[in-house]
């Protein structure tokens, strides 16, 4: 059987990804989880050296809009990011579940034989408007699925940083560095 995924990397897009936790299941809460998620999308950002433009954290799946990284190709960086997490949170239950003495009572979702679904979504965005479009579509997703009425009440996205300039615990760049010969996605500064 072909693998028909093809990814489009080198053009200095920036890149819309989505991936699901295993089976959707809310494998993201509790809240520390989402903490933990973004600590570790900070280090792998800092590490593969790419921007993150927007993200949000929901409770089975989370979405990005990041550039490319400097260092190895997007897929790799993904990979990163889901192997830290996935190993961290089992490293977490195992030594939760050691102290009790009735482990069977312990298990949750995340004693899933996996963690993430395989592989991510990724569109590549090379215009404004669909920088804009997926951008808005990353913070209203939270009110569409009915987790918060407003998106400035959820604090795992970077709603709060383009609303309210709120630094939060992974870098935001609102817009695409330069490139040659001429500047994408450049707002004028007033």
């Amino acid at each position: 059987m072909r693998n028909r995924l093809q990814r489009f990397y080198g053009q200095q897009h920036a890149h819309f990804i989505t991936c699901s936790c295993y089976r959707r299941q809310p494998l993201l809460d509790p809240d520390r989880r989402k903490d933990l998620f973004l600590a570790i999308l900070e280090e792998v950002r800092r590490r593969y050296q790419f921007y993150v433009f927007g993200y949000v954290v929901m409770l089975e799946h989370f979405h990005l809009l990041v550039s490319e990284p400097k260092r190895a190709n997007l897929s790799t960086a993904m990979q990163v990011l889901k192997q830290r997490i996935s190993l961290r949170v089992r490293q977490r239950r195992r030594r939760t579940a050691s102290c009790r003495q009735d482990s069977f009572l312990a298990l949750t979702p995340s004693d899933a034989p996996h963690f993430w679904q395989p592989r991510f979504y990724d569109f590549n965005v090379f215009t404004r408007r669909k920088f804009v479009e997926k951008l808005r579509y990353i913070h209203r997703n939270l009110v569409t699925r009915g987790l918060v009425r407003q998106p400035d009440q959820w604090r795992w996205s970077s709603f709060r940083f383009y609303t309210y300039g709120e630094k939060g615990p992974v870098q935001v760049d609102y817009d695409l560095p330069q490139r040659e010969p001429e500047p994408v996605f450049r707002e004028p500064k007033s």
